[in-house]
């Protein structure tokens, strides 16, 4: 479902499917972790995550990902203590030119880039902390091709944090063997569909 990052050194291979526009609209499940999958953003009580102060920052910066963003809709998504699933909507193509370099305007790699940048620098000035990764490189991308598939990963999402014991993410995986209403009005990081208003 997900591809999941190598360890090797450069030259990194792409996790983008090749030849496809990810700027046509349409659904896509995303996933970032935090570097070296450090459990930054809170922790997993009774079954549900409890963000932290960086927690909350990044659910604000992910809700200002589509205010700011005419063509973004978010659908369900959650803060684990040390990734983040997504399902961002692109609900019209862009036309304005392709950047000589980054990826292009109002694509997925443009939304994913500004979230992890801006995510990361208020994170590093709560914390004091100029320079400092908060997030992995890369991230994992899954096209949703149907309705089928789009229930299938809303209810992955939601059911993420009870799973949280069996993770490949959770470092007490790793030493033994790899949906919310609004970040200010709660301390959970589960975000249910949300809509947001058209802006001129």
């Amino acid at each position: 479902m997900i591809a999941r990052q190598g360890r090797h050194p450069h030259p990194r291979r792409s996790l983008r499917l090749r030849h496809y526009d990810y700027a046509q609209a349409g659904a896509y499940f995303v996933t970032v972790c935090a570097y070296d999958r450090r459990c930054l953003f809170g922790d997993i009580v009774d079954g549900a995550m409890r963000l932290n102060d960086v927690g909350r920052i990044i659910a604000d910066e992910w809700h200002k990902s589509a205010r700011i963003r005419a063509e973004i809709e978010l659908d369900t998504w959650v803060i684990m203590p040390n990734h983040f699933h997504g399902i961002a909507i692109i609900t019209h193509r862009s036309d304005r030119p392709v950047a000589p370099t980054g990826p292009p305007p109002r694509s997925i790699g443009a939304l994913m880039a500004g979230f992890k940048s801006a995510s990361t620098k208020r994170i590093n000035a709560a914390r004091g902390t100029p320079g400092a990764r908060v997030w992995q490189r890369n991230y994992y991308d899954h096209v949703i091709r149907n309705e089928a598939d789009l229930h299938r990963i809303r209810q992955y999402i939601a059911d993420n944090p009870a799973r949280w014991a069996e993770d490949p993410e959770n470092p007490a995986q790793r030493t033994t063997h790899a949906v919310g209403r609004g970040p200010s009005r709660n301390h959970h990081g589960v975000g249910a569909p949300t809509r947001h208003a058209r802006q001129s």
